[in-house]
């Protein structure tokens, strides 16, 4: 295999712009796959971030059924090795436990993706079930942020985020059960949108009455292919009981002009939680870039109960994982989950969970029904709620509080560390709202910094349309222009310098 194009070209086209060239018969799907192949080569041994690389759909990229006449006219594409299936193909859920498992169906999604022209050609990391802040198990796979090897990609989708960032491939598969797309979306600087509940389809082996909290969704490094994907892949399978949004016209058209002038709420004191200075003054700073883009600004917090939605959150979680691995345990003639082969946290869940009666479900929901209506309420006098993405800073590789191999004693203690640090994205599953991150500031480490917008449900088009003046002003420029250590163009620029980076990395 060769590269089609150099790397510095390779980097400045997005997935839309790769299919225009397609159309154009410039360059084939064939050798679009090919590169992506290449640049996994050279980077994956350093980050990570990609478990498996289909062969059969690199070669031949419309083997699976992807349509050369979608939008994406046949680009590459990668699966988080969660959430949607893939007939025929592995998908281990970040477990010890599923190793080996093959899917026997796609899901419904996985049609849509292939019928936008899109060529999953293979599968990205994650935490075993995506329960936890990153995916860094030694026992399975560590994945590492490409600004920083040293420091975490967060997640749940970690693999995808860091794929997206090092440059290796425009766009890619992401799931959100409580902040899963924007938390490594703005850790990583990439864009992430969790759509609204009734957006993209769960079907068919998750409920869309019982899994309310859990959004499928993307990274880019662009608002137009995150509008194209929403675009293209939203719509509910047939039996969904979801009354699934439909907006007027495309978001593809829609960002192409300015929103209003829009009254946006900045907050960052939510309930116990607050965020650093720094991140403080960065949300600042973005707050006040978006007055300068001629938008009502003023710091306002949600008129909502915020230790009632944390508790319910909490319990949600709990009861839902427990569910989830209940599931897997029966699939394989279990009756507990084995410690060799399943997290610690995990284990904690499922115990917590397991005997989770209805009236605490009833209970749960009731503060989900309660927090919604209050919020929407909110969003009759506030167009947008503007937060970081992150409370705190970016944790070290290691940073064992966060993960399900922590040997924490307490579940409850253990998601009020998550809380601390992921305090503003989870309100989103709650009450089934759209929210974006936007790659727009920088840590005091250099790091990227998401800045987190939040608007009411079924108004996506709002967040693309905000979030593409916001390109348009930044004339592209997402990361203030930066780019990681870790990506495609240092394979042009030094290999050798790039052997330096990545070897270090290559036993793990």
């Amino acid at each position: 295999m060769k590269s089609v194009m150099s790397w510095n070209e390779w980097s400045n086209l997005d997935a839309i712009g790769l299919a225009d060239l397609v159309r154009k018969g410039q360059i084939t799907p064939r050798e679009v796959a090919q590169q992506v192949a290449l640049a996994i080569d050279a980077l994956n041994p350093a980050i990570n971030s990609i478990i498996e690389v289909f062969d059969d759909a690199v070669n031949d990229p419309m083997k699976d059924g992807t349509n050369p006449d979608g939008a994406f006219a046949g680009i590459p594409f990668l699966m988080k090795d969660l959430g949607p299936t893939l007939k025929g193909r592995l998908q281990e859920m970040g477990s010890l436990l599923m190793r080996g498992n093959r899917s026997s169906a796609d899901s419904f999604l996985t049609t849509r993706i292939r019928q936008a022209g899109l060529n999953i050609i293979g599968r990205t990391t994650t935490p075993e079930f995506g329960l936890c802040s990153s995916a860094e198990n030694p026992e399975v796979y560590i994945t590492r942020n490409p600004w920083n090897l040293d420091y975490t990609t967060c997640g749940s989708s970690a693999g995808t985020a860091a794929s997206v960032a090092a440059g290796i491939i425009p766009i890619a598969h992401a799931t959100d059960g409580g902040g899963s797309i924007r938390i490594p979306a703005g850790v990583n600087g990439n864009i992430g949108l969790k759509p609204s509940r009734g957006v993209l389809s769960v079907a068919p082996y998750s409920s869309d009455l019982m899994g309310v909290v859990s959004a499928q969704g993307c990274h880019t490094r662009t608002i137009r292919d995150t509008a194209a994907f929403v675009d293209s892949c939203r719509g509910g399978a047939p039996g969904e009981f979801m009354p699934y949004w439909m907006p007027p016209q495309p978001y593809s058209e829609l960002i192409r002009r300015d929103p209003k002038r829009l009254r946006i709420a900045v907050s960052h004191e939510w309930g116990d939680y607050q965020s650093t200075p720094h991140i403080v003054a960065e949300l600042e700073r973005a707050a006040g870039f978006l007055e300068e883009l001629g938008h009502h600004v003023e710091w306002v917090i949600p008129d909502i109960n915020f230790h009632a939605a944390y508790t319910a959150q909490t319990e949600c979680y709990i009861m839902n994982f427990s569910q989830t691995i209940s599931g897997l345990l029966e699939q394989k003639g279990l009756e507990r989950p084995p410690a060799d082969l399943i997290e610690p946290m995990c284990i904690r869940v499922w115990e917590e969970g397991r005997f989770a009666s209805y009236s605490q479900r009833a209970k749960m929901q009731g503060v989900f029904n309660e927090t919604s209506r209050r919020l929407a309420a909110f969003f009759e006098n506030w167009d947008i709620i503007l937060t970081p993405t992150m409370a705190l800073p970016t944790p070290l590789v290691g940073t064992k509080e966060y993960l399900t191999i922590s040997d924490n004693p307490s579940v409850s203690d253990w998601f009020e560390n998550l809380w601390r640090i992921f305090s503003y994205t989870p309100i989103a599953n709650l009450c089934g709202l759209p929210g974006i991150s936007l790659p727009m500031a920088e840590l005091e480490n250099g790091m990227p910094l998401g800045i987190h917008a939040l608007t009411r449900q079924g108004d996506d088009g709002l967040l693309l349309q905000l979030g593409a003046q916001i390109e348009r002003a930044l004339d592209g420029k997402w990361n203030h222009g930066r780019r990681p250590a870790v990506h495609v163009t240092e394979i042009d620029a030094a290999p050798q310098q790039l052997s330096s980076i990545t070897g270090s990395r290559r036993q793990e």
